[in-house]
């Protein structure tokens, strides 16, 4: 039992070596703020409960830097931006911006957002209703802008074959 401990332990101390690259390019040219409307009380929900995760530059706590957790976080913020990155959203075709903002208000309404492992260390992520409707508000205005300047048939993403 001994050699399995001391095993494990050398595991450990070697994982400390590895460092996942940081995300923290803050790179915003095509952020969502340049083509819409980002009001600062939206600004400030997104700040608290989404942009570590979901944009350019996260904010990292000190046990980032213990492996393996810096791994476990390094994957879980690149999976965010892969579904959703405010500060690449000008990137997205049209269908999938707004696509995107549909799923933002349904993933705060279902509870899916932010997720619980997360408010669970950073309990001001946690929304209030006042807060979650703020953020309904502003993606059903912002889908509703896109809905009026482009044709209805580019807001359909294409079926996968």
């Amino acid at each position: 039992m001994k050699k399995v401990g001391i095993g494990l332990l050398l595991i450990l101390l070697a994982l400390q070596a590895y460092r996942p690259a940081k995300n923290d390019s803050n790179k915003t040219d095509n952020d969502i703020s340049k083509s819409y409307a980002v009001p600062d009380d939206v600004k400030q929900i997104l700040a608290k409960a989404c942009n570590d995760c979901h944009t350019n530059n996260t904010v990292y706590p000190w046990y980032n830097n213990i492996e393996p957790v810096g791994i476990w976080l390094a994957n879980h913020v690149n999976d965010g931006k892969r579904h959703m990155n405010f500060n690449e959203f000008n990137t997205y075709q049209i269908a999938r911006q707004y696509k995107k903002l549909d799923e933002c208000i349904e993933q705060v309404k279902e509870g899916e957002m932010p997720l619980d492992s997360y408010t669970w260390i950073h309990k001001e992520a946690k929304l209030t209703d006042a807060e979650k409707q703020k953020l309904y508000d502003w993606c059903s205005t912002v889908r509703d802008s896109i809905k009026a300047r482009y044709p209805a048939d580019s807001l359909v993403l294409p079926k996968r074959k």
